[in-house]
């Protein structure tokens, strides 16, 4: 690179940030570029998308897409919920939207305090997710105003352990109604704060799962009833070359991984049948699609 002939378009460089200027102009009026939103890092204390050369820290980073599942709530609400008449939706993020055949539960952490407020222009639903993601949501159309949260009165934190047990509709899954259960490894500071479960082919959450299954005293402490685990099974939805059908419970086995606290074994194991299913993974529930 030669950097004598670098162009800057701020007052650095007045000449060539006004050529630049001018060139937008024509374009505008062309018809060939319109103003309008697109995603980026913003800024809502300036008002303004923040680039990287504008960040004291943070140089690099980039928006991430994620696809939200509404995992609907059913009846019996939780106690917390019991008064909302809107449909209720939890909104878990996942970078997989391909694998919610295989789901079955959600994850929620208890400690963690999550916001229920209501989504849309019309406000027509309520979401559940950490305070975070609805507010960044509210910057992307999501709700009746711009960069506001409207948030159900008296729910603005409600922690996880009070929805804990939730019976939920879970897109495209086979199961009718699938159950918010414990998960301890939730992040507050990524995604939504809730975690829809694929066993399959996720280590983390088929560890989850174990851990619920095999110790009823965890069960018990958040109050989870043996019918809302138990019953459910991974399901079948990629052949992956050697890992067979249920990848995540070959690797959790092959690994010996007893628990979803053994960080390093199931980062391990993740980034095993990560790879192997994105590069030779077959999808085998078409079968849901007829």
């Amino acid at each position: 690179i030669d950097w004598r002939r670098t162009f800057i378009t701020t007052d650095v460089n007045p000449y060539y940030d006004s050529f630049v200027c001018w060139q937008f102009r024509k374009l505008r009026e062309a018809k060939k570029i319109d103003f309008g939103k697109r995603y980026t890092i913003y800024s809502p204390k300036d008002g303004q998308p923040c680039m990287d050369h504008d960040r004291s820290s943070g140089e690099g980073v980039a928006p991430q897409e994620y696809t939200l599942i509404k995992l609907k709530v059913l009846d019996p609400k939780p106690k917390v919920l019991a008064n909302i008449t809107k449909p209720i939706y939890l909104v878990a993020a996942t970078l997989r939207p391909e694998t919610m055949y295989g789901q079955t539960n959600c994850y929620l952490h208890p400690d963690i305090k999550y916001s229920v407020f209501y989504a849309n222009p019309d406000e027509s639903e309520v979401f559940v997710a950490t305070a975070r993601a609805a507010r960044n949501m509210s910057y992307q159309g999501m709700t009746a105003e711009n960069g506001v949260v409207h948030y159900v009165d008296g729910l603005e934190r409600v922690a996880g352990s009070e929805l804990l047990g939730a019976a939920l509709k879970g897109p495209m899954t086979k199961y009718e109604r699938i159950y918010a259960l414990p998960m301890l490894t939730v992040k507050d500071d990524k995604g939504t704060g809730v975690v829809t479960s694929v066993p399959s082919d996720a280590p983390d959450d088929y560890a989850a799962l174990c851990d619920l299954k095999r110790k009823k005293a965890f069960r018990e402490k958040y109050g989870i009833k043996d019918e809302m685990v138990i019953p459910f099974e991974p399901i079948p939805i990629i052949q992956i070359p050697e890992y067979g059908n249920l990848a995540a419970v070959f690797m959790c086995e092959k690994l010996k991984v007893e628990s979803q606290n053994e960080r390093d074994k199931l980062e391990e194991a993740k980034k095993e049948v990560y790879l192997k299913g994105f590069y030779d993974g077959v999808g085998v529930f078409w079968n849901f699609l007829i």
